[in-house]
């Protein structure tokens, strides 16, 4: 009988519960470590022991009750006692302010006079919707968000989310509503082990978290480490704070965990300055986060403001720029690179994607097309993240109407030059112009030439270009170091001071690395990084010119594809002239980089979005220093990813491949 227990057993497993559930509560909600992992778990198991030899001291909130139990037949149906809103979206700062607006005059109708209402802006978590209901302060049931006003019973698997407190700090009967969230990490290291085991990886955290409170099995649910943020009351039988920014606080004091970035913020610009600062660094927090709630922070407010039909009028959900919309292909085009492959790009409908409007999309070449089987007039997915290129990620067959046309490769191309004939390149998937000379290939080349990875020739760009090809002033990059500033002045819209600095920066462009000059010369196949390996293998470019295939193989890092590409550039009679017209002109440097010993050497790095203490270009040169590689693009052989503000698509790639990233505080500390 529960009467013969000894006073000391009873009073152990008290202060067991106890002691168990502050340190969950300081691990799961605070993020601290009084005792270690393997501590709490020692206490655990004491508990477990305890409960057993005595089974009816037993309680409903004791944390041995968080273990996953036997898998369920089905998910109960839950009628919710409050009825379950979503907020209305904002996407622009137009949408906001119009918000905004709407508050005031609703307020003002309701008044009789002007209101000053505030906000609390919170970070919208892209996870799955709970509703927890406590009865004397433990956890009774969990449901879903279901339609609103029916959800599903997920009590048996959220009760195995550390974060859920089983029995609050005070007993208070409390409805709250929350998000289920998986990290960024766990969910890495689950597609890790899915991988090894031959498994297909999940697409995001979010569907995961979604997925697994729906399993029938809670050790699985258990297994998947999934987490939460609590931000509503909706009822309670304690007095609820006035202000939606105390109603957190309220929340932390019974033992929730509620995200602590959230702020009271006085005016409209303040929430649009809290919106544009997170869609930045959005990405840094082990959550995924897809907006920022806005809600007007008085209650006496909320209460007059009320709800439509769908949603409160007090709220609204300012969205980040969507990096994945749908839009229809209405072309398909090619488009001449500098080196004469031609790239298909898709003319879109206009849409916005990641802040900006866009009409194009690379396809990248024939195999991509027949892989998505992307054809003109389909609806497609388009994809953008930060600042690079939109990319097609899947078609949308389901709205396929039978008028959609198969793209198929043409014959010729007129802009190519001479003929206009086109092939593909033996053991690639790209075509190329079979003339090497046509006027688009010329432009383009003349673009890199003087950009900033090549000559860097400030002031002279596109636009300065195209004007002196019009003009007939350069026919080829020699000939920039020709011009005069007669012949300049002539020109459109050609100010004596305008030319004086343009012809300043081509002075100054006369000495050039020869990294940098092997990057100007558009060979084929040859890179910025391949530049670099290049110019620390050779003396001079006279010695790269007369090298053999076999001699640019045994370089480390030139493959066989490369190194014929290099001797086929230096043989053709055109490029010849153009080197030795280029040689009267300007003067070839070639200071080796000074390498310090370091354990970064032989390292691949690959930089992606912007940093703030460095450019791209001295990362490069810190890295090439410390004896380690500068990578464009993300593989297995890839050591680090240095990630930035907006890393993007690379980002994504090295966490597929298992790649190490780091960010630039990580990255300074390696090269000190």
């Amino acid at each position: 009988m529960a009467t013969d227990i000894p006073k000391d057993i009873r009073q152990r497993l008290d202060k067991l519960r106890q002691t168990i559930e502050k340190h969950r509560y300081l691990q799961h909600v605070e993020n601290k470590e009084e005792i270690s992992a393997e501590a709490l778990d020692s206490l655990k198991d004491e508990l477990v022991r305890l409960e057993k030899e005595y089974p009816e001291l037993v309680t409903a909130d004791s944390p041995t009750q968080r273990v996953a139990g036997e898998p369920l037949p089905e998910f109960k149906k839950v009628p919710h006692k409050v009825a379950q809103w979503s907020f209305n979206d904002a996407f622009t700062e137009g949408d906001i302010r119009e918000f905004d607006a709407r508050v005031r005059r609703f307020l003002k109708g309701a008044l009789k006079k002007d209101a000053e209402p505030t906000y609390t802006t919170e970070l919208k978590i892209d996870g799955l919707k709970v509703v927890l209901d406590y009865e004397r302060g433990v956890l009774k049931t969990a449901a879903t968000r279901g339609n609103g006003k029916i959800g599903e019973d997920v009590t048996m698997n959220v009760r195995t989310i550390e974060s859920v407190p089983l029995r609050l700090k005070r007993e208070v009967d409390i409805i709250v509503e929350g998000e289920i969230w998986l990290g960024k990490k766990n969910f890495e290291n689950l597609n890790k082990t899915r991988v090894a085991n031959g498994e297909e990886p999940f697409a995001n955290p979010r569907n995961v978290a979604a997925g697994s409170i729906r399993q029938l099995d809670p050790k699985l649910v258990q297994a998947r480490k999934l987490d939460t943020f609590i931000y509503d009351v909706a009822r309670s039988s304690e007095k609820v704070p006035e202000r939606q920014s105390e109603e957190l606080q309220y929340l932390q004091s019974l033992g929730f965990k509620v995200n602590p970035h959230f702020k009271n913020l006085k005016t409209i610009d303040e929430v649009i300055a809290y919106w544009k600062k997170w869609e930045k660094e959005s990405k840094k927090e082990d959550y995924l986060i897809d907006g920022v709630v806005v809600k007007v922070d008085e209650k006496e407010y909320q209460d007059m403001l009320g709800y439509t039909g769908k949603a409160p009028r007090f709220g609204i959900a300012f969205k980040f720029a969507a990096e994945q919309v749908t839009t229809v292909v209405e072309d398909i085009k090619l488009q001449i690179g500098r080196t004469g492959v031609l790239t298909p790009v898709a003319e879109l409908r206009p849409v916005l994607v990641a802040g900006s409007t866009v009409s194009r999309a690379t396809l990248h070449n024939e195999d991509e097309i027949r892989r998505l089987d992307v054809r003109i007039g389909d609806t497609v997915v388009l994809q953008k993240a930060g600042d690079v290129i939109p990319d097609i990620v899947k078609v949308v067959t389901e709205l396929r109407t039978g008028k959609e046309e198969v793209y198929v490769f043409p014959t010729v191309v007129p802009e190519c030059g001479g003929d206009g004939k086109i092939e593909r390149i033996p053991g690639q998937a790209a075509w190329r112009c079979v003339a090497k000379d046509s006027f688009i290939q010329q432009k383009r080349k003349l673009y890199h030439f003087t950009s900033k990875g090549a000559f860097n020739i400030e002031g002279l760009g596109p636009k300065i270009i195209d004007v002196l090809l019009e003009h007939n002033l350069i026919s080829s990059a020699a000939d920039i170091f020709s011009l005069k500033r007669g012949d300049l002045l002539e020109l459109p819209r050609f100010a004596e001071k305008s030319v004086d600095n343009l012809l300043e920066s081509v002075e100054k462009a006369r000495t050039v690395p020869l990294a940098r000059f092997i990057i100007s010369l558009s060979i084929p196949h040859v890179g910025e990084e391949t530049a670099y390996v290049l110019a620390e293998h050779f003396k001079n470019i006279a010695e790269l010119q007369e090298a053999s295939v076999e001699e640019l193989q045994a370089v480390e890092g030139i493959g066989d594809i490369v190194a014929r590409s290099i001797v086929d550039w230096f043989e053709q009679t055109a490029h010849k002239k153009l080197l030795r017209d280029l040689l009267k002109r300007v003067t070839i440097t070639n200071e080796q980089v000074k390498k310090q010993k370091s354990n970064l050497a032989g390292k691949t790095f690959v930089l992606t979005g912007s940093l703030e203490n460095m450019t791209r270009d001295e990362a490069k040169k810190k890295i090439r220093e410390a004896g380690g590689n500068v990578s464009g693009s993300v593989s297995k052989k890839t050591d680090y990813v240095v990630a930035g503000e907006e890393s993007g698509s690379k980002e994504e790639k090295a966490r597929e491949l298992g790649v190490n990233i780091i960010s630039e505080q990580e990255f300074l500390k390696l090269l000190k």
